[in-house]
């Protein structure tokens, strides 16, 4: 008879060969045990498998892939996982010791919720606490959250659990996207299923950390990825918070743009964010944004 698995962790890592060990471990510490870990080297040459091999023989399931990047190497874990429930931890994450006991409960407490969230603390390299992120803070409430998730779309994978039935329904990660591949499944599970929060810290994540997805052009496929998914929620969300979703997008990526120099970009990002909102309050906020590239 097939046992039955529970819970499955999803660990992509590309030359992380301390730093994923030290995931690994938080996993094995969870005070309700994870049924499956599957670590996905995605190509690395630093040593990480021989490493994990001698270290965790028989505690995880090690597979490997020629370096395609973090979608390919998640979707790869997912494919695997036979988990009832899905999580991720990212190979610079580490859990808190409840976290997989407190969203099981949630989600056990809520059936027709398909994905929980929780807080978060930045910490250092030397484990010192930076700052915290309370997910409460962008969603207000739990259950239908697709108006506020496009308005403020950040996820951090390592914090996710979800249902099976999200990733048999919607799949896995856009592997089109080098990167704002975790904020295009956010807003995918959310345009579908209910969304809640754990109001706990039970992730740590290494503020600083250099993410698989680290490139250049983050701002570009933001963008996208709102513009496509303000465009698909046509009928579930009013114009008017979709035109704001838009404009919050537009000007949080203008400032990225005159951050880096690309004065073109900005200037096309800051005017489509004015077409888009017509607050008078809001409108001159981004007036902000002249001030901020003339100090550039």
């Amino acid at each position: 008879m097939t046992q039955s698995v529970t819970v499955s962790v999803v660990i992509p890592t590309f030359n992380r060969r301390e730093l994923v060990q030290r995931a690994i471990r938080s996993v094995l510490a969870q005070t309700v045990a994870v049924d499956e870990i599957l670590v996905i080297d995605d190509g690395s040459t630093d040593g990480t498998v021989e490493a994990l091999r001698k270290t965790f023989d028989g505690r995880i399931h090690l597979l490997q892939q020629t370096n395609a990047g973090v979608s390919a190497a998640r979707n790869h874990g997912l494919r695997i996982a036979r988990g009832r429930f899905l999580t991720f931890l990212d190979s610079d994450d580490e859990w808190l010791p409840q976290k997989t006991q407190m969203q099981l409960d949630w989600l056990d407490a809520h059936q027709d919720f398909g994905m929980v969230l929780c807080d978060l603390r930045y910490v250092n390299s030397g484990h010192q606490t930076i700052s915290h992120y309370r997910r409460r803070d962008a969603l207000p409430i739990d259950g239908n959250v697709l108006k506020w998730v496009l308005l403020q779309p950040a996820l951090i994978p390592s914090s996710v659990m979800i249902r099976r039935c999200i990733y048999e329904e919607i799949g896995g990660f856009d592997e089109s996207l080098p990167t704002a591949e975790d904020l295009d499944f956010h807003l995918r599970v959310a345009a579908r299923w209910k969304i809640g929060v754990v109001e706990r810290p039970l992730l740590q994540c290494l503020l600083g950390g250099t993410g698989l997805t680290s490139l250049a052009r983050t701002y570009d496929d933001y963008v996208r990825v709102i513009e496509r998914s303000v465009s698909a929620a046509a009928g579930q969300i009013d114009a008017i918070d979709r035109n704001r979703a838009l404009a919050a997008a537009y000007e949080r990526n203008a400032r990225g743009m005159i951050y880096h120099r690309r004065w073109s970009d900005a200037w096309t990002l800051a005017r489509k964010a004015w077409r888009h909102e017509h607050d008078v309050l809001q409108r001159i906020r981004l007036l902000s944004l002249l001030h901020l590239a003339a100090r550039k």
